[in-house]
């Protein structure tokens, strides 16, 4: 490879206070890929480590040419991690992986071949066998099944670190929050449907504990809702929010409409009636004409914001850099 041609992989390696695990991940990518006659760049994203990862970076930057690295001024979450190194990767296939050590850079060529000739968009990893706690692996089983019930996308594992992709796909994509569980959902959403599997070693954790707690499974319920709502209506929200206010305010103008013919024709054949601010339907009616004129609004707003204001990644969150040019964060997608 000449020294300005993109690499076949792009690795991206999103990270916080790894310290201990990245002199032996980076020696590891390095043997294996070398042994494939792979060519390839490592991008290391320091997601605000308050130990000395980014020290240790910086090091084996040194020494290692391939390597990349940026860091952000403080903790940005995974997602965050995961669409920067996207933006700065140049591999014609770009694969992500944990620094943990619990994903395999064994795994590498394999996946790379499932891109490159097999013709797949994405290939999602699957830890069919874990080294977990029960209390990890049940929450993850129920969590796998409802995405999979809801998205149609047939995958055991959504949360797995190890996947790889076309360039495409990562370049089309915007992985914020903490949709880096859903990025299958995402690329499906983008068009990409040639979504694969692959099943992947799982290793034990070898140094320090993992930073998730119970929380990440109701914040990925949630997130997985939303998601559900945002890749059927993110383009065309006025179909949503239009169309239920339009049905509400209709509602409302009809039953209005009947109470006051209503009051009309008891007038007209002198039978006694309520007064029309008496009557229940009234009230409902009127509530109803309210309601749906402000869904209708909301719709319209929402879709100027999408129109006048897209989602855009703040490469301001980027303090430190090795090897990586700061001005293509804001040139890329």
């Amino acid at each position: 490879m000449t020294k300005n041609a993109p690499p076949e992989i792009s690795i991206v390696v999103p990270l916080y206070n790894e310290e201990e695990s990245l002199p032996e991940l980076i020696e590891w990518i390095k043997k294996v890929c070398t042994e494939n006659r792979l060519t390839y760049e490592v991008i290391m994203v320091d997601d605000g480590s308050t130990d000395g990862s980014w020290w240790v970076i910086e090091r084996l930057a040194a020494d290692h040419p391939e390597l990349r690295g940026l860091s952000f001024r403080r903790n940005q979450g995974k997602s965050a991690g995961l669409n920067a190194g996207f933006r700065a990767a140049r591999g014609r296939v770009v694969i992500t992986m944990d620094a943990d050590l619990q994903d395999s850079p064994d795994e590498i060529p394999a996946l790379y071949e499932m891109i490159v000739k097999e013709g797949y968009d994405l290939v999602s990893g699957w830890k069919k066998k874990r080294y977990d706690p029960l209390s990890k692996t049940i929450p993850t089983k129920l969590f796998n099944l409802v995405t999979r019930k809801m998205s149609g996308i047939k995958l055991n594992d959504f949360n797995c670190g190890l996947k790889a992709y076309r360039q495409e796909v990562v370049k089309q994509i915007e992985v914020y929050g903490e949709l880096h569980r859903y990025i299958p959902v995402l690329a499906k959403s983008a068009g990409f449907t040639k979504i694969g599997e692959k099943v992947v070693v799982h290793r034990p954790r070898k140094y320090g504990s993992t930073k998730f707690g119970w929380e990440r499974f109701i914040n990925g319920f949630l997130d997985l809702v939303t998601l559900a709502f945002v890749s059927r209506f993110s383009k065309r929200p006025m179909h949503f929010f239009g169309l239920l206010g339009t049905l509400m305010f209709l509602f409302g103008v009809m039953a209005a409409s009947y109470i006051g013919i209503s009051k009309l024709i008891a007038l007209r054949r002198g039978i006694p009636a309520i007064l029309v601010a008496d009557n229940p339907w009234f009230y409902i009616s009127l509530t109803s004409m309210i309601l749906g004129t402000q869904l209708f609004l909301a719709g319209f707003l929402a879709e100027l914001i999408i129109r006048n204001n897209p989602r855009k990644f703040d490469p301001a969150v980027v303090e430190r850099t090795v090897n990586i040019n700061r001005e293509a964060l804001y040139e890329s997608k």
